[in-house]
Parts: structure tokens; C-alpha cells; sequence
């Protein structure tokens, strides 16, 4: 989509995100016998440590909405706290 509408002065461009803290998320973790230990295991998945929150996700997406995005195109803003692409070692 992007190089279709490109001349157009249309840039697409779309947001990844991990696993969000969210209340659905928090929801799904209830159901499990141990929710603490289950919270712990998504933070561990992260190579920051922790999900993402709605507020970076929402950053992202308002930064491409941005002019200061105005060279951006054709791209996936990946904001998933590392999973995508770093593989952490286990300490």
C-alpha cells in the first residue's frame, strides 16, 4: 500500500505491538491457578522485562500520525518490548 499511494503524498504505515498490560490481559491472567507467577512469565518474555503499556503503544501511533514522521513509509513500528527481534539469554 504504501509504494501505491506513495506519490499521492500518502504514507501507510502500521504499529506492532507485544503484549500490552491491559485489563484483558489481566483478565486472562485470573484464570490461571497462579496469576503472579503467570504475569511474571509474560515480563520475562520481554527483553525489557516487562509488557508494553497502552501509553507506548498509543506514543507510537501518534508519532507516525505526526509531521515529525514525515519521511516514514512503508514501515511496522514494532512496540513489543524486544520480542520481535532480540533474544535474550537467561541470567
Amino acid at each position: 500500500m504504501a509504494t501505491d499511494h506513495v506519490r499521492e503524498g500518502i504514507r501507510v504505515n502500521c504499529v506492532s505491538p507485544g503484549t500490552v498490560d491491559t485489563p484483558f490481559v489481566n483478565r486472562m491472567l485470573q484464570k490461571f491457578d497462579d496469576p503472579i507467577a503467570e504475569r511474571a512469565a509474560l515480563d520475562a518474555r520481554q527483553a525489557t522485562g516487562r509488557m508494553v503499556t497502552p501509553q507506548e503503544v498509543a506514543r507510537a501511533i501518534a508519532y507516525l500520525a505526526s509531521p515529525l514522521s514525515g519521511s516514514t513509509t512503508g514501515t511496522a513500528l514494532e512496540v513489543d518490548g524486544g520480542v520481535h527481534n532480540l533474544r535474550m539469554r537467561a541470567q
